[in-house]
C-alpha cells in the first residue's frame, strides 16, 4: 500500500483531496524515514485535511491534538481520575488496607485518563494511528519543548508506572498558520511543507470533485473570481475552505453564473472580518463597486 508517490496522489484523490507532487512526496518521505510532517501555510489552505484524508487512506484511526495557548501536559497526555482514586481510597480504607496496597492499586493504568498523546503512544491496532498536532504555533514555547522529547523517542515517562513506548510510530502531522515562528529544534525533527494558495486549475479541480452538483461554468468562476481576490491585500484573504463553503452555497441558491448581485448577497461566505467586506465594497473598484471590476477576471 503507497509504494509510490504516485500512490499516495491517487489514493487521496480518491477521498478527494487533490493534492500535488510535492505534498505527496513529502508524505511518502514521512512514511519511509518515520519522521513527522510539519505543515505550514495560511488558515484554510487544507493542512488540516491531510491528516484526516490520511487517516482514510491508510483505514487507521485519527487521533487530533488542538492546541491552544496554556496547553499543558495534563491536557495533552495524561492525568489521573482523581474522583475514582478518592472513591476507591475510602474504600480501602474501611477495609484497613495499608498505605502500600492503597498507592499500588489506584496508581494503574485503570485510573489513567489518556489524552490524544499517550493514546497514540499505545494505540494496539494493526495500523498506527494518524496524530495531528494542529496549529502547535498557538500552543506556548514550554509544550512545544515538552513535544521534542515525544517526538524524538515516541516515548513517555509516567512517574508512578513507568516509561511506556510505541509499539508502531503513528504517523505524524503537525499543522501551523504561523502565528509565530516555530523552533528550529522542532522543525529539525520534523519533514517541512508549504501549502500555497492553489493555481486557478488545481482549485478547480478541487470544487468540481468536492461540491456535487455544481456546473462547470460557475465552478470556473468561482475560481477566477478567487484568484483576483487573493491579489489585493485583504486582512483575511479567502482560502479553500472558503471557496468550497461558498460554492456549496450558490448551489443551494441555485445560481448558474455569477453576478454583481449573487457575489455581494453572499460575501459573508467569503470573508470573515467587517473590514474586509468594507474594503471590498468602497475600496477595490474605486468609483465603481468592487465585484464590477472583480467580475472581469471571471470573463463577466
Amino acid at each position: 500500500m503507497l509504494k509510490s508517490i504516485e500512490d499516495i496522489q491517487e489514493s487521496m484523490r480518491e477521498q478527494k483531496y487533490i493534492t500535488d507532487r510535492g505534498l505527496a512526496t513529502t508524505i511518502y518521505l514521512s512514511k519511509a524515514l518515520g519522521k513527522p510532517i510539519l505543515l505550514e501555510g495560511e488558515p484554510g489552505v487544507g493542512k488540516t485535511e491531510v491528516a484526516k484524508v490520511m487517516a482514510e487512506v491508510l483505514s487507521t484511526e485519527l487521533i487530533r491534538l488542538q492546541c491552544y495557548e496554556g496547553l499543558d501536559v495534563s491536557t495533552s497526555l495524561y492525568e489521573w481520575d482523581y474522583p475514582k482514586q478518592m472513591v476507591r481510597i475510602k474504600m480501602e480504607e474501611i477495609c484497613k488496607t495499608s498505605k502500600e496496597e492503597i498507592e499500588s492499586t489506584i496508581f494503574n493504568e485503570k485510573y489513567l485518563l489518556k489524552r490524544p498523546l499517550l493514546k497514540a503512544i499505545q494505540h494496539k491496532l494493526d495500523a498506527p494511528p494518524v496524530l495531528l498536532i494542529d496549529e502547535i504555533d498557538r500552543a506556548d514555547e514550554e509544550f512545544e519543548a515538552f513535544l521534542l522529547e515525544v517526538l524524538s523517542d515516541f516515548q513517555i515517562t509516567i512517574p508512578e508506572i513507568g516509561t511506556i513506548r510505541a509499539e508502531k510510530k503513528p504517523f505524524v502531522i503537525l499543522t501551523s498558520n504561523r502565528t509565530r515562528e516555530l523552533h528550529d529544534a522542532l522543525k529539525r525533527r520534523c519533514l517541512y511543507h508549504w501549502i500555497d494558495y492553489p493555481t486557478r486549475e488545481k482549485e478547480f479541480e478541487i470544487v468540481t470533485t468536492k461540491v456535487s452538483g455544481i456546473k462547470e461554468v460557475l465552478a470556473g468562476e468561482i475560481c477566477s473570481f478567487m484568484e483576483e481576490i487573493r491579489k489585493e491585500s485583504f486582512y483575511k484573504k479567502p482560502g479553500i475552505a472558503e471557496t468550497l463553503d461558498w460554492a456549496l452555497a450558490l448551489v443551494a441558491l441555485n445560481r448558474q453564473t455569477l453576478n454583481k448581485e449573487t457575489i455581494e448577497e453572499t460575501l459573508g461566505c467569503i470573508f470573515k472580518y467587517k473590514e474586509d467586506i468594507s474594503m471590498f465594497m468602497l475600496e477595490i473598484g474605486g468609483k465603481k463597486a468592487a465585484s464590477d471590476m472583480l467580475l472581469g477576471g471571471c470573463g463577466k
